[in-house]
């Protein structure tokens, strides 16, 4: 297996947490309703007038886990030709739609996308109402952020990332019938608290449980701060431009 090459452009990643105050409900409400639609008029804007613009949009719904209190609630993911500049101030500091008001300041994170096994996720827009936003979900889907050791050599890491971990994870998934793994690396590493992300598709969950048991090692935990890096359990997505 050659070294994957990256998808074009850059991936922007925006982690949400909502407020204490805020309820989940009220997050997915204000999220689908309230954000996505505006999110989708201003990127057809911005393609319209020329301006840089979001090819593809995707928000994911991070599981609750009970007795844990998750350190995010989910993350948009929005592709673009180029990574937007890093602003001089977080989105939501001051709100312009509901969505913003519910929850925390949040800042973008450019990542490089390599896309490992590219199987298909079934989407279907909606025919009653405006296509997207829509959802989509049968899937069970593993999300990791990377955080590497203080120590760490980041250029060492990202190279047994690309010849050797991917090589690994793909044959486990493909023995347990993963069908979808993408991964993303950080373009600021320095200035970023994660080195990068990670993303398993399985069928269910069985599929992960199965994965776990037969995964073997393959050096990649020598780069890895564990302590620090984070994983999520998702069902669902909110797709609002494909």
């Amino acid at each position: 297996m050659a070294r994957p090459q990256p998808t074009d452009g850059a991936r922007m990643v925006y982690l949400i947490k909502r407020k204490t105050e805020t309820t989940r409900e009220e997050l997915i409400a204000h999220w689908f309703a309230n954000h996505m639609p505006g999110v989708i008029a201003r990127n057809d804007r911005n393609r319209a007038s020329g301006a840089a613009h979001a090819n593809h949009y995707v928000a994911t719904l991070f599981d609750p886990v009970p007795e844990q209190n998750l350190e995010w609630d989910g993350m948009a993911q929005l592709w673009y030709s180029a990574p937007l500049p890093r602003p001089s101030q977080a989105s939501a500091v001051e709100p312009y739609d509901t969505f913003q008001e519910k929850v925390e300041p949040y800042w973008p994170w450019a990542t490089r996308e390599y896309v490992i096994m590219d199987g298909g996720l079934t989407l279907a827009p909606l025919t009653l109402n405006p296509p997207f936003p829509c959802t989509r979900s049968g899937f069970f889907k593993v999300t990791f952020f990377v955080a590497l050791k203080a120590d760490a050599d980041r250029d060492t890491f990202f190279a047994h990332w690309l010849d050797i971990h991917i090589r690994n994870v793909r044959a486990t998934m493909e023995t347990v019938g993963g069908f979808r793994y993408a991964i993303g690396h950080s373009l600021e590493p320095e200035t970023e608290p994660f080195a990068g992300m990670a993303e398993l598709y399985f069928p269910d969950p069985g599929g992960w449980k199965t994965y776990r048991d037969i995964f073997k090692p393959d050096g990649f935990e020598r780069w890895v701060d564990y302590n620090a890096t984070h994983r999520f359990y998702s069902g669902t997505e909110m797709v609002g431009i494909e």
